[in-house]
């Protein structure tokens, strides 16, 4: 990863914000910026370049992971450890310090307010680094891809294993295993398998109940590979489907197909959402699709943009969203289909593999 280049970035965005340094905390960003995948740290980047704190328990892995930036250990906080470098530097004037306000936490933003000089104002900043994050290089979308393709195979293992009787936890420890096995550093997040009447819950993550033996089954699910995740969504019928399961996994295939059509450069995040919901709309389902049609993915499962009504961020290339309408019917199930899509000069790429038929066991 060319961390120099992601920094020199950021330090021109910093400049625009009439900002002269800015403080990040968030663990992904600062792996973004320096490569460190540990859980304690912060990254001063400013006119100076970069600067890494961290503490004790992590001298030989940020001696090994951190690129392009000075690396400070303490024997105190990191943020305790950037007012005390910061009040030792030479200067009368007076300096502003942008903080990641979606991160620090009250706390932290107290303390470092209190320890650092009079001269050196704080002040809440803009996502600066998630912005640069929208965008991802060539190895971000190596690694993105290596993910999607590991955790797609996982599907075939759900396959294996949904039957009638066979409870939702033992579905998704079969999938996490098989993860594992391929390489998987971890899942994504808590794997999704919502079966029968728990079908209808858009985040119904597995649980003690079986599989029952006639309705839906929602698997959504992915891993970290390279520290970059993958997401996707596939939903199955058990026992003999009746013809109003058909139309509601048709509606819901039509309307995902729709909002993978509008995705291209251009494009706003709201209008791959208006597309879906249109469709579904016209099967006057629309009222039971009750959350977003997409977000979008790199080193967090849930990153900006998101791919909701009315949201105003234009689609650029580079971008990684999923498209992921659902159809949630209270009292009977749920269906949901999700694939991952890059942005591309033209339109767009379906990373997920496109198997999308309706599946009965």
């Amino acid at each position: 990863m060319n961390h120099a280049a992601r920094v020199q970035s950021l330090r021109k965005a910093i400049e625009q914000h009439k900002l002269d340094s800015l403080l990040i905390t968030h663990p992904p960003n600062v792996r973004y910026l320096c490569g460190f995948t540990g859980s304690t740290s912060a990254v001063l980047v400013g006119s100076f370049g970069s600067v890494f704190f961290s503490d004790g328990r992590y001298t030989r892995q940020a001696h090994d992971e951190v690129r392009g930036a000075k690396i400070i250990i303490a024997k105190k906080s990191p943020v305790s450890a950037v007012a005390e470098w910061l009040s030792s530097r030479k200067s009368r004037k007076s300096i502003t310090i942008g903080v990641e306000a979606d991160h620090l936490t009250v706390a932290s933003f107290r303390q470092l307010k209190e320890l650092v000089p009079k001269r050196l104002r704080l002040r809440h900043a803009p996502p600066l680094v998630e912005q640069s994050r929208l965008i991802k290089d060539a190895e971000e979308m190596e690694a993105i891809r290596a993910a999607v393709a590991t955790g797609s195979r996982l599907f075939d293992r759900a396959l294996e294993v949904i039957r009638p009787g066979v409870s939702e936890i033992e579905v998704a420890a079969e999938m996490e295993y098989a993860a594992r096995k391929a390489g998987a550093e971890a899942m994504s997040f808590e794997t999704i398998i919502a079966s029968g009447l728990r079908s209808a819950l858009p985040h119904g993550r597995a649980s003690s109940a079986r599989i029952p033996t006639s309705g839906f089954v929602v698997c959504d699910f992915g891993v970290i590979l390279r520290g970059y995740c993958s997401d996707r969504t596939r939903t199955v019928w058990v026992g003999s489907a009746p013809e109003m399961a058909r139309r509601v996994y048709s509606a819901a295939l039509e309307a995902q197909a729709a909002g993978v059509e509008a995705v291209r450069p251009g494009a706003t995040a709201g209008d791959v959402d208006f597309a879906s919901r249109r469709v579904l709309q016209k099967y006057k389902l629309a009222k039971y699709f009750t959350h977003s049609t997409g977000h979008g993915v790199g080193l967090e499962i849930h990153e900006a943009p998101r791919v909701a009504k009315g949201q105003q961020e234009i689609l650029r290339p580079g971008m990684v969203i999923t498209v992921e309408p659902g159809v949630y019917l209270p009292g009977q199930w749920g269906v949901r289909i999700e694939d991952m899509v890059v942005v591309t000069e033209t339109g767009c790429e379906v990373l997920t593999p496109t198997q999308k038929e309706f599946i009965v066991i």
